[in-house]
């Protein structure tokens, strides 16, 4: 240990030295208490059993491992009181419960004799395996305990009833715990009981028989109301959990900060700001926001609503708070990336925090690679990334699947194939010991593998979300299997997850039968099948299924109207899309957040009505972000019209001056006019900016391997036989209609080099390679395209499958292109 060394003047007097401790004269009266003269020293350290079992239960408060281990010690080393005295071996027991010493726990339950153990033994020891993962041994427990003659009490069955918070035993035993509850005269009448219970029914998706505990108590405290009013927001019921709280108002109970903590986790979950609001006064008169949770829940709360200046009173908030931790700083964070505002500046907040000496979580992190997903930050990316590697974060599965995305939507798959390469090796072992056979090498061959001892629903969802951001759809597949195997196929989140991989895969059908298939649909169910519907072109089919969602009682939230403008959009439906706008804020209370508005503008900016989008955008009640005035650009650039373009992409410059889109959409327009000046003008202030245009990138996926593909791209191994197949592709589709639409490139150079340019576009060259890779006719093409596919590249792609017979099945930044004997899924709207 390094000395300490005293900053107080050299010269100061010595301490004075201890006074003898008082001398004690032995009375003749009590000759019991009489020591002898000459006593032993572990005599002098011997402890009363009184003693011990205060200081053992001080320890067991304060957590304090190192003081009770001492006393153990000193236990063994001074006597057998741990032999004899009951109190004194259960105080021991109960220190290590609490301490959640498991190994040490039960070397004390098993070296007590048979004779010296009671209920409060029997209890102790229950619960410590209960809340340390050995559910199964702590009813095994339970079993001895009614074995041995004793009646449960109150805390024995709490531990029962924790024990069962585990499904498979909560199906075993929960019958036999409630049963005894009556037995034992505790139904209705002991809070703790009935919190255990509510907990039991909870955990295991049974919210009407917590709310039947509850119901049935004769006292309620704060406590029962916030663990109910929490459940309920954690089981995805946030409405229920508001109606709870407002009843626990008017029975005159004050909530303390837990439970307005997990209110404002409902509210945020609702979208509600103005109850958000409501919630935040309250919590200001009741002198609640001055502690970190609510001060946390107030940042989420206000950082996720979206509206006006929501993340200013989030940063307020925030700036309010007299200690920052992991937990405010990931959600302002969040805030700033789901809402995508002023994310060229969460790069210097995240270095502000990591300045302040907080550790960012894995949550945090996952944030982090959002924000460099959305800017197509590669190199930040790969800072963030070193990151998670250096604090050992990378394997866990939210960071591990926002590396897959990040990679993936900055086009390096490569990279993205890799980080998921890695999530699923970490997370799977082989199948070979639990199947034999032809059925083993079956799973062999197609390198199946089995999730790790730590099984769960979140991880295969994870690793589904993860293969579906790359489009590894034989993954996928692999995955879903699995998880009919391992019993999980009813599980709803991965219903969820297979959902929207189906459909981001370009497998809208497989999509569509596992949403039949689904017993159990939530929001998110319905609306992920919605969002395909949308993006695969069928319009109406997706308006279609929004209605049977409502019919059946789903309530809509502000993702699926996302969905339903974008199916209204994509098929051109102004009517239906503004009567969708007025009624989710009408109907469901929704307020539009920027990307409804940004859904609107491009609804009618996809119609021709560019005048209209840009009257709408003047008369939001908020101020546009980059992302409306981004899509009335483009916009402006399908329809010719400069004039608003010129407006828009100012506003977007102000907003983000180094996003380098409303350049190049500019410059594109004054290309289409043949203002070759001002095109000359932007590119040089672009390069003086250091601004690049982003990168086209198409890729496949053969045989477990991801080809990427780029305009006049020659690196690839069989590339002569992919540029003989494209100029024989070429010759083939030009005999039967096609002509090169070189309007769109905006150079100002020569015919001949224009066309040449256009032929080498990076779709081009995947349609040659996936033709001279996939023989079989059966057989579609997917591509994967990280732009908007081009109008003279759509054109020739329908035609190769006139030519050829085969379908193409495109997935570009906007949506699918399902190509079929020259016609497209998209009816020429995208």
């Amino acid at each position: 240990m390094a000395t300490v060394r005293s900053t107080l003047p050299a010269n100061l007097p010595p301490p004075p030295s201890p006074s003898p401790p008082p001398t004690r004269t032995p009375t003749a009266t009590s000759p019991r208490h009489r020591k002898p003269l000459a006593a032993t020293p572990a005599e002098h350290l011997a402890l009363q059993p009184t003693e011990a079992a205060a200081l053992l239960t001080a320890a067991a408060r304060a957590r304090d491992i190192r003081l009770g281990r001492a006393l153990h010690a000193r236990l063994l080393r001074t006597g057998n009181l741990l032999s004899v005295d009951a109190v004194v071996a259960n105080s021991l027991l109960t220190f290590y419960s609490k301490s959640g010493a498991v190994a040490a726990a039960r070397s004390v339950f098993d070296g007590m004799p048979g004779d010296l153990r009671d209920l409060v033994s029997w209890t102790a020891m229950a619960s410590c395996l209960a809340r340390n993962g050995s559910e199964s041994e702590a009813l095994r427990l339970f079993g001895e305990t009614l074995e041995a003659g004793l009646r449960p009490n109150a805390f024995t069955l709490c531990a029962a009833a924790q024990a069962c918070f585990v499904s498979e035993l909560y199906h075993l035993a929960s019958g036999v715990v409630l049963a005894f509850v009556f037995k034992m005269g505790l139904w209705g009448t002991d809070v703790s009981v009935g919190c255990s219970l509510i907990d039991m029914f909870a955990k295991n998706g049974d919210l009407v028989a917590a709310h039947r505990v509850f119901d049935g108590l004769v006292e309620r405290t704060v406590v029962v109301w916030t663990l109910l009013i929490t459940r309920y927001a954690q089981g995805g019921y946030a409405d229920e959990a508001v109606e709870l709280f407002v009843d626990m108002l008017e029975n005159g109970f004050r909530p303390d900060q837990y439970t307005m903590s997990s209110i404002l986790s409902a509210c945020t979950e609702l979208g509600s700001i103005r109850l958000g609001q409501q919630l935040h006064s309250l919590g200001v008169r009741l002198g609640l926001v001055s502690d970190s949770c609510v001060s946390c829940g107030l940042v989420d709360m206000y950082a996720k609503s979206h509206i006006g200046q929501s993340m200013n009173n989030a940063r307020k908030i925030f700036d309010s708070m007299p200690k920052h931790n992991v937990m405010s700083w990931t959600a302002l964070l969040s805030g700033y990336v789901q809402c995508r505002m002023q994310e060229n500046k969460v790069m210097a907040l995240f270095c502000e925090m990591l300045n302040e000496g907080i550790r960012p979580n894995h949550i945090t992190y996952s944030s982090m690679l959002k924000a460099c997903a959305n800017l197509a930050d590669q190199d930040s990316g790969r800072q963030i990334h070193a990151h998670c590697i250096k604090s050992s974060l990378a394997p866990v599965n939210v960071v591990g699947n926002a590396l897959v995305s990040m990679y993936a939507e900055s086009g390096c798959m490569e990279e993205a194939r890799r980080a998921f390469d890695q999530l699923y090796e970490k997370n799977m072992f082989s199948l070979s010991s639990d199947f034999d056979g032809d059925e083993r090498s079956i799973y062999q061959d197609y390198n199946i593998e089995r999730m790790d001892v730590g099984i769960s629903t979140f991880t295969f969802a994870s690793l589904i979300s993860a293969a579906a951001s790359v489009g590894l759809l034989t993954r996928g597949q692999q995955l879903h299997a699995v998880s009919l195997k391992t019993g999980f196929g009813s599980d709803r989140g991965i219903g969820n997850s297979l959902v929207s991989m189906y459909s981001r895969c370009g497998y809208q059908e497989d999509a569509s039968r596992v949403f039949e298939e689904m017993n159990d649909r939530n929001v998110i169910s319905w609306t992920s099948m919605i969002s395909g519907l949308a993006k695969h072109g069928h319009a109406e089919r997706a308006l279609e299924l929004f209605h049977d969602m409502i019919s059946a009682g789903i309530k809509p939230n502000d993702v699926t109207y996302i969905a339903v403008l974008s199916a209204c959009s994509h098929a051109g439906l102004v009517k239906d899309g503004k009567e969708h706008f007025t009624l989710m804020q009408k109907d469901h209370g929704i307020i539009p957040r920027m990307e409804h508005y940004a859904c609107v503008v491009d609804l009618l900016g996809r119609s021709g009505l560019v005048d209209e989008a840009l009257d709408f955008i003047n008369k939001m009640p908020c101020k546009a972000d980059a992302l409306v005035w981004k899509t009335l650009l483009g916009a402006c650039n399908v329809h010719d019209n400069m004039d608003i373009g010129e407006i828009a992409a100012n506003h977007v410059i102000q907003v983000e001056p180094q996003d380098p889109a409303p350049y190049v959409l500019l410059s594109n327009l004054y290309a289409d006019a043949g203002l070759w000046d001002q095109v000359a003008r932007i590119r040089s202030f672009m390069r003086e900016k250091n601004l690049s245009k982003e990168t086209g990138l198409s890729w496949m996926h053969v045989e477990n391997t991801i080809h990427e593909f780029r305009a006049g791209d020659t690196s690839h191994p069989k590339a002569e036989d992919i540029y003989l197949k494209l100029d024989a592709l070429i010759r083939e589709i030009k005999d039967i209609g096609y002509v090169p639409d070189t309007s769109i490139v905006l150079h100002d150079m020569p015919e001949e080099l224009k066309e040449q340019c256009l032929l080498q576009h990076s779709e081009k060259i995947a349609v040659a390679f996936g033709l001279i890779s996939f023989t079989s006719a059966t057989k579609p093409i997917r591509i994967f395209k990280n732009l908007r596919v081009c109008t003279d590249c759509h054109s020739a792609l329908k035609y190769v499958t006139k030519a050829t017979g085969r379908e193409i099945i495109l997935r570009d930044s906007n949506r699918f292109h399902r190509m079929k004997d020259g016609n497209c899924s998209c009816g020429e709207y995208w």
